[in-house]
């Protein structure tokens, strides 16, 4: 077993996974993994710089993470910025940042790098590996594959600013990142120098989404066959809040959404839902953690968007994904 340490930082969110691995079976045993919004790309999108605000938000969870790390004795860290970091001009202060804290140097990876971990993270219980939660979908005999889920997969992870589509069974076929993401949405569409424009927002608003999500669409099936796609395997916060407002919890459980099984008909109510609420309305819904209330109604057009492109009857949700991806690529 090798503990090691992951570290993916996002344009919304900042998380860690401690763990113990074992390569030789494909275990993954979770110490600790944890999330903290910090909204790093606030305003990226329309200035192309990250915030002082922001970094400073980032940086201490770092601290804290720095603390955990070296509790638990991970023998090795991997650190990987997605979306903000990549896109910012000031970036180089992101990264002064990050080593000094935490000694390694964040890696501002690429989207197809980015759609490569999300694959692996998400589909290798899916593939034969045993870790926690697969269970929920009970093992076919000789396959590994878990019942009812045919191949190829597309995973789908949507960010804060971008999206990644990922197509394949045991190994990745065709991978392709996109500029759509609930926080990069929300701050195009929906706001205008931090203020709502509308509360809800209104049909011209949303039919704009649309269309943007749509022209992205088509940019990730000249690269990615969508159609082709058997399972739909969705990841990261925007499909799990959905999962979570689905199953009617009353809190997040991450143990009661991995591989759980969401319906488009209960995706698209829960998107008109989320569409036609005011910011104070989605507040009180339990399962909507407080730094993704205004971008969850976004991110759940995103999915819907993708659901009803594909003709997928239902998004099979992981709460593995591109963290665990890190966290193999370590071993």
């Amino acid at each position: 077993m090798k503990r090691i340490a992951a570290i993916d930082c996002g344009t919304n969110s900042i998380r860690l996974l401690v763990a113990d691995l074992d390569p030789a079976t494909g275990e993954l045993k979770d110490l600790d993994r944890r999330m903290t919004i910090v909204r790093l790309g606030q305003g990226v999108d329309r200035t192309g710089r990250l915030a002082p605000e922001a970094l400073e938000r980032t940086f201490a969870a770092c601290r804290e993470y720095a603390g955990i790390i070296r509790e638990l004795g991970a023998e090795k860290l991997r650190f990987v910025a997605t979306s903000a970091s990549r896109d910012a001009e000031n970036r180089d202060d992101f990264v002064r940042g990050v080593v000094d804290i935490l000694g390694v140097e964040p890696e501002v990876i690429t989207g197809d790098q980015e759609a490569e971990f999300s694959f692996t993270g998400a589909t290798k219980e899916l593939t034969g590996g045993e870790a926690a939660g697969a269970e929920r979908l009970p093992v076919e005999g000789g396959g590994g594959r878990r019942a009812g889920l045919e191949t190829p997969y597309l995973v789908v992870d949507i960010g804060g600013g971008s999206t990644e589509f990922v197509l394949g069974s045991d190994t990745v076929r065709a991978a392709r990142s996109v500029d759509i993401g609930c926080v990069r949405m929300t701050e195009r569409h929906l706001v205008r120098d931090g203020k709502i424009l509308a509360d809800p927002p209104g049909e011209e608003q949303i039919a704009a989404i649309k269309a943007d999500i749509a022209l992205t669409l088509d940019q990730a099936a000249e690269t990615v066959p969508l159609s082709e796609a058997r399972t739909l395997v969705g990841l990261a916060g925007s499909v799990t809040t959905v999962a979570a407002i689905a199953l009617n919890l009353s809190e997040y459980d991450s143990a009661a959404i991995h591989h759980s099984r969401i319906p488009l008909t209960q995706v698209r109510e829960i998107t008109h839902r989320l569409l036609t609420t005011t910011h104070e309305e989605r507040a009180k819904i339990p399962a909507i953690h407080p730094g993704r209330v205004d971008v969850i109604a976004a991110g759940a057009l995103v999915l819907l968007s993708i659901m009803e492109r594909i003709g997928a009857e239902e998004v099979v949700v992981s709460e593995h994904d591109i963290l665990d991806g890190i966290a193999w690529s370590c071993a």
